[in-house]
Parts: C-alpha cells; sequence; structure tokens
C-alpha cells in the first residue's frame, strides 16, 4: 500500500436526512403523512363499541373510499388507535365507565339486568350482568344452565364467569347446573336453588387422577380402574360395591380425595345422576366453546369496558 494512500483517499461523510425529494406516490404511507381525520376516528370508536372487529372496519373504510390507495392511512393505524386512545384507560376510569355502559344498555332496553358490588375505593369487586335477549331465552329454554369460572382472569384479576344456556322447556330456575367441582358453588346451589339439581363437570374431576394419584404405586392402573367404576357401574349399589373393592384393591381406603369425592358421588357419578335431563352433558364442555368465542376479541389485558362492549 503506498504510503500516501490515506492522503489522496476522498473523504466520506454521513448524511442522515435526505438530499432529494421523496416520489409523491411512495411517500403517502410513511408515518409522518398517515393521519385519521375525526370523522374516521368517531366511527372506529363506535364500531368498537359495537364489537366490530377493526379488520372489519378498515375494510369499510377501503370499500367506501374505493380502494386502499385512497385512503392516508392503513389498518394497522386502525389498530393503534383503538389501543391507544380507545382501550387505554386507567383502572379508576375503566370501572367508571364500565358502571356507565351499564347503565346505558338499561336505558336502551329496561330488561337488560345488572348489578355491581362496590369496594369501600369504589373499585368494582363483583358485577353480574344479562342482556334482555338471554333472559327471554331463559323463559323459554332454561332447563340446563352450565356455569364455568376457567376463562382468562384479566389485568385487575377478577374472573369471568359465563351461564351457558341448553334448548330445552322449563320454568324459572334451571332444572340442572354443570359446573366445575367447587365447594363454594355448591354451598350456593343450595341455598339459591333448592330445587335445582347440581352436577359436576366429570372432564375435569377425571383429569384430577393421575396428579391427585401420582404417588401411589402403579398409578396408570389405579386411573384405569377408577375409571372403569365410574363408567361402568350400572346401579347405585353396583358402583357402591365397585368403589368398596377399588379402594381396598389399591389401598387407598385412607385417601382423603378419593373420600371426598365419594361422599359427593350423588353430583358427579354418572349413574346416580343421569336420569335428570341434561341436554347428552356431563362436563361443562359448552362453556369451552364461550371461551373461544372471548379469544377472537379480548386478552387478559383487556380492559372492563372493551370486555363488557
Amino acid at each position: 500500500m503506498p504510503e500516501n494512500f490515506t492522503e489522496t483517499m476522498p473523504r466520506l461523510q454521513v448524511v442522515l436526512d435526505h438530499s432529494h425529494p421523496c416520489c409523491p406516490s411512495k411517500a403517502e404511507m410513511l408515518k409522518q403523512y398517515r393521519e385519521l381525520s375525526m370523522s374516521i376516528r368517531r366511527t372506529i370508536e363506535n364500531n368498537d363499541e359495537a364489537g366490530i372487529r377493526p379488520s372489519k372496519t378498515y375494510q369499510s373504510f377501503v370499500a367506501a373510499a374505493g380502494g386502499h390507495r385512497e385512503l392516508n392511512f392503513i389498518e394497522k393505524d386502525v389498530r393503534n388507535y383503538i389501543t391507544r386512545e380507545v382501550r387505554n384507560v386507567s383502572e379508576q376510569e375503566d370501572a367508571k365507565e364500565f358502571g356507565k355502559y351499564f347503565l346505558r344498555m338499561k336505558e336502551k332496553n329496561p330488561n337488560f339486568f345488572f348489578e355491581l358490588e362496590l369496594e369501600e375505593d369504589q373499585s368494582i369487586k363483583l358485577a353480574f350482568w344479562a342482556d334482555a335477549r338471554s333472559r327471554a331465552a331463559f323463559e323459554y329454554f332454561g332447563d340446563v344452565i352450565s356455569f364455568d369460572t376457567t376463562y382468562n382472569t384479566n389485568r385487575y384479576n377478577l374472573v369471568c364467569g359465563s351461564f351457558v344456556g341448553v334448548n330445552h322447556h322449563g320454568g324459572n330456575a334451571p332444572k340442572g347446573f354443570l359446573t366445575d367441582q367447587c365447594a363454594s358453588m355448591k354451598r350456593a346451589l343450595e341455598a339459591c336453588m333448592p330445587t335445582t339439581v347440581h352436577r359436576w363437570c366429570i372432564w375435569h374431576i377425571m383429569k384430577k387422577i393421575p396428579s391427585k394419584l401420582n404417588g401411589y404405586k402403579g398409578h396408570a392402573n389405579i386411573e384405569q380402574e377408577m375409571s372403569h367404576v365410574v363408567w361402568n357401574s350400572h346401579s347405585k349399589d353396583s358402583f357402591d360395591r365397585n368403589w368398596n373393592d377399588f379402594l381396598l384393591n389399591f389401598g387407598l381406603a385412607d385417601n382423603k380425595w378419593l373420600s371426598d369425592l365419594y361422599e359427593d358421588r350423588h353430583i358427579w357419578v354418572p349413574i346416580y345422576l343421569d336420569h335428570h335431563f341434561w341436554a347428552g352433558m356431563r362436563s361443562t364442555q359448552r362453556s369451552e366453546s364461550m371461551h373461544s368465542f372471548f379469544n377472537k376479541y379480548i386478552t387478559r389485558n383487556s380492559s372492563l369496558i372493551q370486555f363488557v362492549k
């Protein structure tokens, strides 16, 4: 390399700003050129309140304008506006709007029902609501109700409990009520609906067998035999005999979980319940379809007002 090589090299310089004008046809989608007009924002807010997804809202703008090239914003701007401006509210504002929304629904239709229980600091402790259509449907199709609280808790650690009805003619109180295995729900139903037959979701109970009995030798055989006793006992007496034989054969007579299950056999073992009408249900599986519906619209971080809308 010549000694004077560096001296003869041209000096390089970094220029951070563009030294040429942008092409107008390509500049329109740069962030600094995109904007949402006031009327567009109001439409986005109204559609969001009506439960219309951002993608559908954007497509409606595209259709009205005659193509996406005629708009000076993109779908991402619609989503960002909803997240940043519509849904990004504080906990205090969220709780206040939550209550206001219910009042507006009540004004629109007097048959909309809701109750709120507040903490001392006026934050929401419990909320229950049922829209007019659901209440009317229950009058005609209220024989069996599935209640499930396994859906996501939100950012305020509130549990969502969904009531799912199964079509059949009935009176005011449901004839059958399906829930997860929960002592507090059992007590509440006994107190509030004494004529309703309560049933625990058998799927949730059977799913617990591996974790509850994993410490026993031959737990795989235990699980298989327990399932056989539960599903293949054809009378209450035969279930009692088969259950006792099962406990003795595997040395499980002192297992508290199994003892408690036996005490409550009348609300989960099929032979004790299948003479009642259950619309073909033995589990809260229908609630799972409700969960998949919720998943299209909300996450754990969704606000209260976003959820009820």
